[in-house]
């Protein structure tokens, strides 16, 4: 059974040290500069539908979403904070809308 570490040879010396540098990748770049030739992708749509609420307001928030398909992932945390304010702002209106309990006699 080999489980890559040295082993003593069968007359009881050592087995002999592997080289264990990283080699090339597949382009050809040395392991150890993977880092430098890395390049972001391009931002591109996630696909994901959106139901229509049926509360305008929320719909336009939720269509507000998609402005994040087209910005790098760096770009995202604004407008998904955007997006979160106006639900709980909706949210908190309907509190302010329902009526409260009919009055007593």
């Amino acid at each position: 059974m080999t489980d890559g570490t040295p082993t003593a040879e069968s007359d009881g010396t050592p087995a002999a040290e592997t080289d264990v540098r990283p080699g090339p990748d597949a382009e050809g770049t040395p392991a150890g500069d993977a880092e430098a030739a890395y390049e972001a992708a391009a931002p591109a749509p996630l696909g994901v539908e959106r139901a229509p609420t049926g509360r305008p307001a929320v719909d336009a928030l939720l269509e507000r979403l998609a402005d994040a398909d087209h910005l790098p992932a760096d770009g995202h945390l604004e407008v998904y904070e955007d997006v979160h304010r106006g639900l709980r702002s909706e949210l908190s209106s309907l509190d302010a809308v329902r009526p409260g309990p009919a009055p007593g006699p």
